[in-house]
């Protein structure tokens, strides 16, 4: 996934989940992992870390 598609993703979920969106992302992550799907795992972790950029510093 390029950085404007992981972004638009990141931006989604933290409108649709607030604080919440970091935590659907990683769970999302685990289960990429868990079925084997290494390149959609590693696409959630960087939309996780989007999210972590959106929400700033010191917010969790």
């Amino acid at each position: 996934m390029d950085a404007l598609k992981t972004a638009e993703y990141a931006r989604a979920l933290y409108t649709a989940h607030g604080d919440r969106a970091e935590a659907e992302a990683a769970q999302k992550m685990r289960e990429s992992q868990a079925a084997g799907n290494q390149q959609e795992a590693q696409d959630w972790k960087a939309v996780r870390s989007a999210i972590r950029q959106i929400r700033g510093p010191n917010q969790g």
